[in-house]
Parts: C-alpha cells; sequence; structure tokens
C-alpha cells in the first residue's frame, strides 16, 4: 500500500524566511543599505518578491529582522546576562563582547544599515525599541538589581543612567568612527560607570 506524503509547508517557509534573512546580511555586507532591494534579496534568496511582501512590510523591515535572527537562540531562551556574582567581572565580559562585535565587519554593516533606518522610519523604531532595544535593557537592568542587591551598586543608582554611562560612550566612538573599540576601551568604560555608581 503506498502513502503520498503532503510536503511540509512550515518547514519550507522556514527556510525561506532564513534563505531571505541571509541574502538580506550577504547584500548589506557586499553592497551597502542604499543597495540593496527586494528585488535582488529575492533573487539571492531564490525566492518571490510576494514572499518577502508578505511578510515585511519594507526592505527596512527584512533588514530588522535579519539583524534581529543573528542574536536567535536555538531554545528560544530569553536574554539574559552572565551573573557570577562579580559585577565588574561581568560587566567587563559583556562590554568587551560588545565593542568586538561593533568591530566586525560582518556584523558592524547591517547594524550601521539599520541604524540609518531608523533615524527615517519612526514605525521600525518603535519595532526596534519593542523587539530588541527594550529587551535587552530590560535584561541589563536585571543584572544590575542583582549587584545592587548584593551591594556591588548604590542601592539609589538610576539604572537607566548607568546604561546610558556604558554604553553611550561606545556608540557615539562606533557612530562617528573616532577611534578603536578595544577590549581596553570597554574595561574604561566599566571602570569609569562602576566608580560614579558603587556604594
Amino acid at each position: 500500500m503506498s502513502t503520498t506524503q503532503n510536503p511540509d509547508r512550515s518547514r519550507r517557509s522556514e527556510r525561506s524566511r532564513q534563505a531571505i534573512l541571509a541574502a538580506t546580511r550577504e547584500l548589506i555586507s557586499e553592497s551597502g543599505y542604499a543597495k540593496v532591494s527586494i528585488e535582488a534579496i529575492a533573487a539571492r534568496a531564490g525566492v518571490g518578491k510576494q514572499t518577502i511582501y508578505r511578510w515585511w512590510p519594507s526592505k527596512g523591515a527584512v533588514i530588522f529582522d535579519s539583524f534581529l535572527a543573528l542574536g536567535e537562540s536555538e531554545d528560544g531562551a530569553g536574554i539574559e546576562l552572565p551573573d557570577s556574582g562579580d559585577l565588574e567581572t561581568d560587566l567587563k565580559l559583556v562590554m568587551r563582547a560588545t565593542a568586538a562585535e561593533f568591530a566586525d565587519p560582518d556584523f558592524e554593516r547591517p547594524i550601521r544599515a539599520l541604524n540609518a533606518e531608523l533615524i527615517h522610519d519612526s514605525e521600525l523604531a518603535e519595532l526596534y525599541r519593542d523587539k530588541l532595544a527594550g529587551p535587552m535593557d530590560e535584561a541589563k537592568k536585571a543584572r544590575l538589581r542583582s549587584a545592587q542587591h548584593a551591594g556591588q551598586l548604590a542601592a539609589d543608582a538610576d539604572l537607566d543612567l548607568v546604561l546610558e554611562t556604558l554604553y553611550a560612550p561606545l556608540f557615539q566612538r562606533w557612530l562617528l568612527r573616532t577611534g578603536p573599540l578595544t577590549a581596553d576601551y570597554a574595561d574604561a568604560l566599566v571602570d569609569i560607570t562602576l566608580r560614579a555608581f558603587r556604594p
């Protein structure tokens, strides 16, 4: 008795989605945002334009999801920062990794393209805050609260200000290309921040 197996459409759709996201990252790295088009993404991914427009309303939205996919965990676990019990060690680990990511051309190009779009697209900026920046900030603040409870950070410290003190100089140096993003620079930002906000 023969059986006819129907194709798994969900698996096929996920393969197409991953191909589109990978194609978007490749094209941005090769050509920059301005030269990337929905047509080029579709051709590189081997799908029709209508497939892309079924999932994303704009080129900026595809770029955002292609960047977001870089950080997707296979088990779907939530964002969590290291907590060894030593805030300085944990922050230096995170800041060094952040500086290394921003200095990596394959990671840096899609980030720069995304930031260029966020300036002009308010809906994309809101999506970015809701799906990426907001959850990341909450994960960082959860680690800072743990440090407050352990007496390693002032109990009355403004956690949003702590994060700005840590990350804003790094982001500005990256955005304006004013200097190298090194491990020493990352460590210095942690040292300055902890001097300001320790008990």
